[in-house]
């Protein structure tokens, strides 16, 4: 393995009915990356006419969301009573803080006629100061983010600040994230000034000296060893890290707290129907037994 490589992580698909993810963090060998606690690939997935994805409302506490793209639509709704279609290339970032509610849907315009679904999907712990803030949401279209040139590729910066460029989305710890495509020949560096750093391959393969990382795969680089990514052909991945959280977080369902007595609290507002409702839904999904 390269000697700037700390590890490499194989997702490991989970079925959330009717489409797949492949779930990178947490994992048993890395529990986050900065600020990055939780990392979902979505998809690809296909649906017929009529069909689509239906996340029913779900409560969060102690972090943010953050979902971004690169195919199809997602309806999300929340108890704050925002409604706010994403399409590729944009970001709907969501702080939970203490406790927030929302739902995920196809919408009928796209499920009208055959469509697919691909893009990411993690969560951001709140750093301790913040971890009982107001929920908020904030929605950035495509065009709002800066798009960096490099040498044959580019970069579009999500969050926090790369390549000398820095994202109009405002997140409450120091991170950084982009969605970066590279041609063959291409390359980035990513210096170890970042703080913590990862990268997952969204297509293709990218390689760091001699060491390939495939699709689907996060490669997590150690702390103090600078690193630089190369194309040998046509690739795709999302680079992400930053300063880490002071100390741990504890994950459980969707919650996220450095106390897990307050996760034991948010649990029982949940059975209790203490967190607020999303207007024009009537579903819910019930606390599960147990956390995966």
């Amino acid at each position: 393995m390269d000697p700037s490589i700390d590890l490499i992580i194989s997702a490991k698909e989970r079925d959330l009915g009717g489409f797949s993810v492949r779930r990178v963090l947490p994992d048993s060998g890395r529990r986050a990356v900065g600020p990055f606690v939780f990392f979902d690939h979505v998809g690809p997935a296909s649906f017929g006419p009529g069909q689509g994805i239906d996340v029913r409302p779900h409560p969060h506490i102690g972090l943010s969301t953050v979902t971004y793209l690169f195919e199809g639509e997602i309806i999300h709704r929340d108890s704050l009573g925002f409604v706010q279609p994403i399409r590729p290339g944009a970001v709907n970032w969501m702080n939970a803080g203490r406790g927030i509610v929302h739902s995920e849907r196809t919408g009928k315009e796209e499920r009208a006629s055959a469509s697919r679904l691909h893009g990411i999907q993690s969560w951001v712990g709140l750093p301790l100061d913040q971890e009982e803030t107001a929920p908020g949401f904030f929605h950035h279209p495509a065009e709002t983010l800066p798009e960096i040139e490099l040498d044959g590729g580019r970069v579009k910066v999500i969050a926090g600040t790369l390549e000398g460029a820095t994202s109009p989305v405002e997140s409450l710890s120091p991170i950084f994230y982009g969605d970066l495509t590279l041609v063959a020949g291409g390359s980035m560096a990513l210096p170890a000034a970042l703080g913590e750093r990862a990268v997952h391959v969204v297509e293709g393969r990218i390689r760091v000296d001699e060491t390939m990382v495939e699709a689907t795969q996060m490669a997590v680089f150690k702390d103090s060893i600078d690193a630089e990514l190369h194309a040998d052909g046509p690739v795709r991945v999302m680079v992400l890290g930053g300063a880490p959280l002071e100390g741990r977080r504890h994950v459980w369902w969707n919650f996220v707290s450095s106390s897990r007595g307050r996760i034991e609290q948010a649990k029982d507002d949940w059975r209790r129907g203490l967190f607020g409702a999303v207007p024009g839904e009537d579903e819910l999904i019930p606390l599960p037994d147990d956390s995966d």
